[in-house]
């Protein structure tokens, strides 16, 4: 395993922050993370011309069939970016997103979907790859739940292989909302609370089927963890990730990917980093976070060890197993990519 005994700093223009740079990284740029989760950071991988496509908070992102990586902005000139691998740009698209925050990929008959989330305008969308708008989900007032549209701020969405699709309110009342694939309402649960049921920042929400049964990991933000609940909505299994104030968790193969916004909690600005876990929700890298430490069977609280991200939102995993970080508030940052070694 390389050690980090020395450090240089290196500033990077698009981001206005330095990269704590490996000393032993092999020609080609630093490398981050620990054990065989190892990456070598390209932070000029997403730079376009701020003047033709600008971005303002890269929210979230995804990989479609054809292998393209799409970025969701809640920058108005453009809330869709679409790239290929390399960094070069084939597309943009939307205008009418202010508050663009989730994005969710859904196959449908073979065919591609996205799901976006808009904190602004409260609902959530369903679209085609090129950006009509299929659907529309408003605010579930018929819950009785909320007093007004406002109070629903929905994050994220998950879709089930027959089409359902779970929203989690995590800016909202902290409920996580079922519906079928035409977009009525099954079923809901969650919501804020002190009891271990509850949710707290309900930030995001995806299917994960590495046990062979499908169950539905949750994001509890404020507590630092996952919580995994059974599609009926019943708690199984608390995930701790102690020092980490995570995002959406997201599965690639046998592998829990998740960006951490902040550590130890939300009020420290620019401490973020990127967590791996594998099959048995172990921690195994963190990339410009602290090296995993168990005892005891405990993982012990993480932390930023190197400022290569500030606040890091989202991480996409393409079909080579290489990383896209997309960030939040961070001086306007394209994505950066780590390329797996």
């Amino acid at each position: 395993m390389e050690r980090r005994t020395f450090i240089k700093h290196t500033a990077v223009v698009s981001a206005s922050f330095f990269i704590a740079k490996d000393l032993f990284a092999k020609p080609g740029g630093p490398v981050y993370g620990h054990n065989d989760m190892r990456y070598r950071l390209d932070t000029k991988w997403g730079q376009l011309n701020p003047l033709k496509n600008p971005v303002n908070d890269c929210h979230e992102m995804v990989q479609d069939s054809k292998g393209r990586i799409i970025l969701l902005t809640n920058e108005t000139k453009n809330n869709i970016l679409i790239y290929n691998k390399s960094g070069k740009l084939l597309d943009s698209w939307g205008h009418e997103f202010p508050g663009a925050h989730g994005l969710t990929l859904a196959k449908e008959n073979g065919k591609d979907y996205l799901f976006i989330t808009d904190t602004n305008r409260h609902q959530v969308y369903k679209t085609s790859l090129d950006g009509k708008i299929l659907m529309t989900i408003d605010c579930p007032m018929e819950t009785g739940l909320y007093k007004k549209k406002e109070e629903f701020v929905p994050t994220e969405t998950a879709v089930a292989d027959n089409g359902d699709i779970f929203i989690a309110d995590g800016y909202g009342l902290q409920y996580v909302f079922h519906y079928s694939a035409d977009g009525k309402l099954l079923s809901y649960f969650g919501g804020r609370g002190p009891e271990t049921k509850h949710l707290d920042n309900a930030h995001g929400v995806c299917i994960d089927k590495r046990q062979g049964t499908p169950s539905l990991l949750v994001t509890d933000r404020t507590r630092n963890c996952f919580k995994r609940f059974d599609m009926q909505g019943n708690l199984k299994e608390i995930i701790q990730l102690p020092g980490a104030c995570v995002c959406r968790p997201v599965i690639k193969n046998d592998y829990l990917y998740a960006a951490v916004l902040r550590s130890p909690d939300l009020n420290k600005e620019g401490s973020g980093f990127t967590t791996i876990l594998d099959k048995n929700n172990k921690v195994v890298s963190n990339l410009g976070g602290s090296e995993p430490v168990y005892k005891d069977g405990v993982l012990q609280p993480m932390a930023q060890a190197e400022k290569i991200l500030l606040n890091p939102h989202d991480v996409c995993v393409d079909n080579d197993e290489n990383l896209y970080v997309a960030q939040w508030a961070s001086g306007k940052v394209y994505p950066y990519k780590f390329t797996r070694v």
